[in-house]
């Protein structure tokens, strides 16, 4: 029987795959494929059962701005909202509270809820009564349902903090855009960097002239994914590009204080069967007109690494570790031949987002990161695809962006204790 009861599973797990429907990845994220006929029915009593309080909402409650606090609902329970997400809401405090998480998952649910204590606890199929109950929700899921989830939020009159990638295609951002422009609600992509104190200090220093005038940017950022991970199924958004080359992008694009012209890409695979639907190494190269020029590669078969460099005419910042959220972050300055080191310990980088996208809100000011940041890194990954499968260069439009990070968004709080995590592992192996 117990024989049996494996080969359901794994064959489940396999048509989940094949069919790359929309239930079918949300329980793959999740970490399960389920077969209940009454997935709804049974969502409904495990958050009762959760929560102790009501699961549904008949009619959406008006947003308690006059309580100064936003109400939010983290849509999906992967590994990122579990072990930093969930946690951030309680060095947030000052103006957003958790009341909700989504999960197709029912114990996830169900200890999720009991764990923070939470006014609801939705299955996915009880989205539209979450938008009832919250005033922003933190989405969380693949990047294939990033586009979906933002547009139906925004039609319900709720506001929208999206992890990065922002999405997929530069269509699906738009729609993204447009859709939150209409509802008139806010729209903010989660790049955690923009409020971190030495990512902001390097940009500060760049800006400043300290390197003199820039010149170069190159960077690596790898890891070694685990099999059947979310990021290696290209029907969910996977990738390396998509993944962690966005964190490589940005920083480029923020610490030249410019856009790319062009852009040029190659990628390769070695065979790995656990990488064959998406890119296991991409080497990138950005054009920033005829004066800079940003290299970097990613990828999912390599040992950790996640750092940068920035050179100039006077001097270079190297910044290793430079995108961890996991652990503190440090970086090397040497300007005429003195060198500096400046060091920052593990801080929550998932706060001070909460904090400053609740005060947006509140305040009633577009965020930065907008979503017309978040296109323009999707944007450049799908021109470096294109150009990795055609072999030659890719121009990139024009745009033109106004506002960038600076140390005024500079927001600090303390790290994070890892909490216990509930059927789901990292990305990486060990």
């Amino acid at each position: 029987m117990q024989a049996l009861c494996w080969l359901e599973r794994e064959l489940g797990y396999l048509y989940a795959i094949r069919t790359g429907t929309r239930n079918a990845r949300r329980q793959i994220y999740e970490g399960s494929v389920k077969r209940s006929p009454n997935r709804a029915e049974e969502a409904s009593t495990s958050a009762r059962r959760a929560t102790g309080r009501r699961s549904n909402v008949s009619a959406r409650d008006t947003v308690s701005t006059s309580k100064r606090t936003i109400r939010y609902a983290v849509v999906g329970m992967g590994h990122i909202a579990q072990v930093a997400v969930l946690p951030a809401f309680a060095h947030a405090r000052r103006n957003s509270r958790l009341v909700a998480v989504v999960s197709g998952d029912r114990t996830k649910r169900r200890e999720i809820a009991n764990r923070y204590r939470l006014d609801h606890a939705f299955d996915y199929d009880q989205f539209d009564d979450c938008l009832r109950a919250v005033d922003a929700v933190y989405i969380a899921l693949p990047n294939s349902m990033h586009a979906e989830y933002t547009i139906r939020a925004a039609r319900a009159g709720v506001h929208v903090l999206c992890e990065k990638p922002m999405a997929v295609t530069v269509g699906e951002c738009r729609q993204m855009i447009d859709a939150c422009r209409k509802a008139r609600v806010k729209l903010m992509i989660a790049y955690r960097l923009h409020f971190e104190s030495l990512n902001l200090a390097a940009i500060d220093l760049a800006r400043r002239g300290r390197l003199g005038e820039l010149k170069f940017f190159n960077s690596s950022f790898a890891m070694t994914v685990r099999r059947g991970d979310i990021r290696t199924k290209r029907n969910c958004g996977g990738g390396t590009l998509y993944d962690i080359g966005v964190y490589c992008i940005n920083a480029a694009r923020n610490l030249f204080r410019a856009e790319p012209t062009q852009v040029s890409a190659v990628s390769i695979n070695s065979g790995s069967s656990t990488l064959a639907e998406i890119d296991e190494t991409t080497a990138a190269i950005l054009r920033f007109g005829d004066q800079r020029v940003a290299t970097f590669v990613t990828s999912f078969n390599a040992a950790d690494v996640a750092s940068y460099r920035i050179v100039g005419t006077k001097g270079d910042l190297h910044a290793d570790p430079a995108y961890e959220y996991a652990e503190g972050l440090e970086y090397r300055l040497t300007v005429d031949g003195k060198t500096t080191r400046k060091e920052v310990g593990k801080r929550d980088q998932f706060a001070p987002e909460l904090l400053y996208f609740s005060n947006c809100i509140l305040k009633n000011r577009k965020p930065e990161p907008s979503g017309e940041e978040g296109l323009q890194d999707v944007r450049i990954v799908q021109a470096l695809y294109q150009s990795a499968r055609s072999g030659g260069p890719v121009t990139i439009r024009s745009f033109s962006k106004t506002t960038r990070p600076t140390g005024r968004q500079r927001l600090s709080r303390p790290g994070v204790k890892k909490p216990s995590l509930v059927k789901v592992q990292s990305a990486s192996r060990d």
